[in-house]
C-alpha cells in the first residue's frame, strides 16, 4: 500500500479483479450522504449466501486487504455464493480514523433502518437477502492474539467458537487467552458473555441492552434472520502479513465449519 489514498487504492484493486474473477461489482448510495459503498457479488446464486465485510473502522486496514486477498487468491469455498462489502467506512479509511466523516462509529448504527448513511446503505441493499453466515473483519489494538465474537440467538449453541481459534493456532498464530484488562464489550455487558480461548460467546438478546445508541452489525444481522454473524479480531500490533494471514485462515476455517452444519 502506498498510503496516498488508502480507500482509492483498495477500490482499484477490487476493480482489477473483474478481468480475472467471476465478480459483479457496483456502488450503492449511502442514504442521506454524498458518498457510496462498494459491494461485490460472486458465486452461484442458487447456493447458500455468505456475507463478508471489512473496513468498519478506518484505522483497521488489515481486514479490507485480507478480504481482497481471499477473493484474489480464490480461497473461498465454491459451495457458497458471496456478497462482499470491501470497506464499510470509506471516509474513515481515507482519514485513518475509527469513525466516519460525520464523527459516528458505524458499528453502533445497525438498529431499525440504520442510524448512519453507511448502515442504511447496507440494510437497504441486503433487504431481500438471507445469509447463512456473516463475517466482519476487524482489528484490536489491545489484543495479543486472534479472537472472535459469536453472538447466539435464543436456543442457539456456539458452532464456531472452538474450531476457528483452533485453526488459527494450528497455523502458528496466537489466540487470545488472557482477557484481563481487554475490553470486549460496553460496560456491564460481561454478564451477557462467556469467554473461552480465542472467542467471546455472546447472548445476543441480552447484549442488545448495552447498545442504546444503535446495534453492532452482527447483532443487527441476527435481528434480520442471518443464521450466524461472526466478528473476527486480529491483534493490531502484529506484523502486517501476520494479520492478513490470520484473517485468511479464520475465514476459510469458518466456511469449512459452515459446510458441515446441517
Amino acid at each position: 500500500m502506498s498510503g496516498t489514498d488508502p480507500y482509492g487504492e483498495l477500490v482499484q484493486a477490487w476493480r482489477a479483479l473483474r478481468a480475472t474473477h467471476d465478480l459483479a461489482l457496483r456502488e450503492v448510495a449511502c442514504v442521506g450522504a454524498a458518498r457510496t459503498l462498494l459491494v461485490a457479488q460472486s458465486g452461484d446464486p442458487r447456493r447458500p449466501l455468505v456475507s463478508l465485510s471489512a473496513g468498519m473502522h478506518g484505522d483497521e486496514p488489515a481486514g479490507p486487504w485480507a478480504l481482497h486477498a481471499l477473493v484474489r487468491d480464490r480461497l473461498l469455498d465454491p459451495a457458497f455464493s458471496y456478497r462482499f462489502w470491501p470497506c464499510l467506512n470509506p471516509t474513515g479509511m481515507s482519514a485513518g480514523t475509527r469513525i466516519n466523516t460525520d464523527g459516528r462509529d458505524i458499528n453502533r448504527s445497525f438498529s431499525a433502518e440504520g442510524r448512519t448513511p453507511e448502515a442504511r446503505a447496507v440494510i437497504a441493499s441486503n433487504r431481500d437477502l438471507a445469509f447463512a453466515l456473516s463475517i466482519d473483519l476487524h482489528e484490536d489494538y489491545e489484543a495479543s492474539g486472534f479472537y472472535l465474537y459469536e453472538p447466539l440467538g435464543p436456543g442457539s449453541v456456539a458452532q464456531f467458537a472452538q474450531g476457528i481459534p483452533a485453526a488459527v493456532l494450528e497455523a502458528g498464530f496466537p489466540i487470545q487467552t488472557n482477557w484481563e484488562g481487554l475490553e470486549v464489550g460496553p460496560p456491564g455487558s460481561q454478564a451477557a458473555q462467556r469467554l473461552v480461548a480465542g472467542a467471546v460467546v455472546v447472548d445476543a438478546r441480552a447484549e442488545e441492552a448495552f447498545f442504546p445508541d444503535g446495534l453492532p452489525m452482527g447483532l443487527g444481522l441476527l435481528r434480520r434472520g442471518t443464521r450466524a454473524a461472526l466478528t473476527f479480531e486480529t491483534p493490531r500490533d502484529r506484523a502486517w502479513d501476520d494479520r492478513i494471514a490470520m484473517h485468511r485462515v479464520a475465514v476459510t476455517a469458518a466456511l469449512e465449519r459452515l459446510s458441515r452444519i446441517p
